[in-house]
């Protein structure tokens, strides 16, 4: 299978691709504090798209990947203010925001076909 379409690795890529993004910012406080938030988000999206595949019933399954669409939104509202915060990375971000976008969507997808 493509790595593209392989969910668990796309979300793997993602979270990692967010903590390369972050290291590069400058130390504020707000940009600590925000970060902070993106890594956690952008972790929980795989990490609940994983316990998702693992469930144990389809009602488990769909809270999880319901979880996971709800990490991938977070992560857009991070990202949109750290962009906003630091327009000199503005092109970065905007290819994760368009990342966490994508996510939601594909989430979205697999929880309406799931019900």
């Amino acid at each position: 299978m493509d790595k593209k379409y392989d969910l668990e690795d796309r979300t793997l890529q993602f979270a990692i691709s967010c903590r390369l993004f972050l290291s590069k910012l400058p130390n504020s406080i707000s940009n600590i504090e925000d970060s902070k938030q993106l890594i956690k988000s952008s972790g929980s999206i795989g990490a609940n798209y994983i316990e998702a595949s693992e469930g144990l019933s389809k009602k488990d399954f769909l809270f999880r990947l319901k979880i996971s669409r709800k990490e991938a939104k977070e992560s857009v509202y991070w990202l949109r203010i750290i962009e906003a915060v630091n327009p000199v990375f503005e092109n970065e971000a905007s290819k994760l925001l368009q990342e966490a976008t994508e996510l939601k969507l594909i989430l979205s997808s697999i929880i309406e076909k799931s019900k």
